[in-house]
């Protein structure tokens, strides 16, 4: 709560009150309430609600808080064994919009007008980036903003996505700026590969690659433009360029730009690494798609948290429709850390009690589950209350009984 500052640049220590307001404005921006029903489920007034909107939860502070929430998931003994942090995923998540908006756009695939967010996700099943971008537009142009924006305490190298992301440019610059990507190509046994040496000398080395390996490594460009390539990744990784800019410009570039070709050929020697390892290592290919399946299940989690006005964004400007889309990852984020935090309470108790839990089972729990929360009915934040019925911080467990059939009923619901 220390993040939403005043926009005045007050800093002053908020009262009970204003953190209670803070999370109703919180809750109604995820939930898609909005001020006024928010004002009817939790009993403050719209006016103490559009106020502290207005002054206290712009777009940094959101961010700011996620990043704390973020870092605290991160340090959780449960959290490492979802994985190090060193890995994560993006992709674009469609929402239904109603009335006029600047962002978004008609799509019969979708059924009528849609807003695309785009979220990165770590192997943690935490959420550290967020961005609203227009739905027609390509998202692997956004892939690496959020990797060099990265304000939290989690060591990302290794980034996945799914075939949006894996452009030639994308890959060049990902390993230009020290990251690796790793994205599940669709029909990748058709993509053309790099080779070194002749055809023949090729089949002699590699005789199940068949004719993959169709073109040859232009090593002359890359010597030529290599200063120009270290240029360009460190404009990007200090910051002087947006990686979405550079990536839609060198895109869009003609085949007779000298840089733009430099940069291809660099991405598709990279590609041809990474679709050699993909081929070869079953392993390495579940881990990719893991890592794509914890973002989907956010989907679902985010989609069902976003329940009102079914769930269309009635916002149309895109610095509100930016803003709530961080109240969403914030709330998402609450879930994910409440979840894995008594999840590690629930294992420790199990050991305590002679149950054997390997610590290798453990990195296939999935803390995104949404069958515990109670979406609907009064909100009520009452900050002191809780506290006050905490035991050491910590509300109790509740004990289960497992029936023979699998069945589970609460003892003392």
């Amino acid at each position: 709560m220390d993040c939403f500052t005043h926009a005045g640049g007050r800093k002053t220590k908020l009262s009970i009150e204003q953190k209670h307001n803070i999370l109703a404005v919180l809750i109604a921006g995820a939930t898609n309430l909005g001020l006024t029903r928010m004002s009817e489920a939790c009993g403050v007034s719209y006016d103490t609600l559009a106020w502290t909107q207005e002054w206290y939860v712009r777009e940094e502070t959101p961010r700011e808080a996620n990043t704390v929430l973020v870092n605290h998931h991160y340090k959780l003994e449960l959290a490492k064994k979802f994985g190090g942090g060193t890995m994560s995923s993006s992709d674009g998540q469609r929402f239904p919009v109603r009335g006029k908006s600047l962002t978004a756009r008609d799509m019969t695939i979708h059924g009528g007008k849609v807003l695309s967010t785009y979220t990165h996700v770590s192997d943690q099943w935490s959420t550290y980036g967020t961005k609203q971008i227009i739905p027609t537009t390509r998202e692997g142009h956004y892939t690496l903003d959020e990797l060099l924006g990265n304000e939290t305490d989690l060591p990302i190298h290794e980034h996945a996505t799914d075939t949006h992301g894996a452009t030639l440019v994308n890959f060049g610059l990902f390993d230009l700026v020290g990251k690796v990507l790793t994205p599940r190509v669709r029909d990748l046994g058709r993509i053309t590969l790099l080779r070194v040496d002749t055809p023949a000398a090729a089949n002699a080395l590699f005789p199940h690659a068949g004719p993959l390996p169709a073109d040859r490594w232009n090593e002359d460009l890359i010597t030529e433009c290599w200063d120009d390539l270290l240029r360009m990744g460190g404009s990007l990784k200090f910051g002087e360029a947006t990686a979405s800019l550079v990536v839609g410009k060198w895109s869009a570039a003609s085949r007779q730009n000298t840089f733009s070709a430099a940069v291809k050929e660099w991405g598709r020697m990279r590609r041809t690494i990474h679709a050699a390892r993909y081929l070869s290592d079953p392993v390495y290919r579940r881990k990719i798609s893991r890592q794509l399946n914890k973002g989907e299940s956010l989907h679902a989690l985010r989609r069902d948290l976003h329940y009102a006005q079914q769930g269309a964004i009635v916002r149309p400007h895109l610095q509100d429709q930016t803003e709530q889309a961080w109240c969403l990852t914030i709330l998402a984020n609450a879930v994910i850390t409440w979840t894995a935090e008594y999840y590690a309470m629930g294992i420790k108790e199990l050991r305590t009690q002679g149950r054997e839990v390997s610590d290798e089972l453990l990195s296939f729990i999935a803390p995104g589950h949404r069958e515990n929360i109670n979406f609907f009915g009064f909100i009520e934040v009452d900050i002191e209350g809780e506290l006050a019925k905490l035991d050491d911080g910590w509300r109790p467990l509740r004990p289960t009984l497992v029936t023979e059939a699998g069945t589970t009923f609460l003892l003392n619901p």
